[in-house]
């Protein structure tokens, strides 16, 4: 089965999920990087990627305007203020996440997307499709986690 036509893999209520819903990208022999092919590919992602997290923000909206039940027993209104709690708290998350997505598609209009912020060189596809928002390569990324696991220590 073609893989593009799955839905997303499910994840637990109230976590954000990487965006999985696309066939991999495989490049022609001596294909240019980022070529128009590939930027039009991992668009697509981060689009579809975007509408399903605004989805789901909908979806907590109508969800929080839904539950708005004065409930007389103190556990059954402290559980739901937990349950909010924690949805809130992921949709927080995936507000970061959407607008480290927006900031993918401008570099995508600008032509810098794929290419690492630091040192300039290719981020790779196979990179970028697991994390599409990657601005580092994968060296710089594990440079600067060494070093903020230093930080960290000290």
């Amino acid at each position: 089965m073609d893989q593009s036509m799955l839905p997303p893999t499910p994840v637990a209520p109230g976590t954000t999920q990487q965006f999985t819903a696309f066939t991999p990208y495989e490049p022609v022999p001596g294909e240019e990087y980022m070529s128009p092919a590939q930027i039009a590919h991992f668009q697509k992602i981060l689009e579809d990627w975007r509408g399903e997290l605004m989805a789901e923000v909908d979806r907590t909206v109508q969800h929080m305007q839904m539950e708005n039940v004065n409930y007389s027993d103190p556990n059954d209104r402290a559980s739901l203020e937990t349950d909010m709690g924690l949805e809130l708290r992921a949709r927080d998350r995936e507000r970061k996440l959407i607008r480290k997505i927006t900031q993918a598609l401008d570099r995508i209009k600008t032509g810098e997307y794929g290419y690492c912020e630091s040192c300039g060189v290719e981020i790779g596809l196979r990179r970028l499709e697991a994390r599409p928002t990657a601005t580092l390569c994968i060296d710089c990324k594990t440079l600067e986690e060494k070093r903020e696991k230093q930080m960290a220590q000290d």
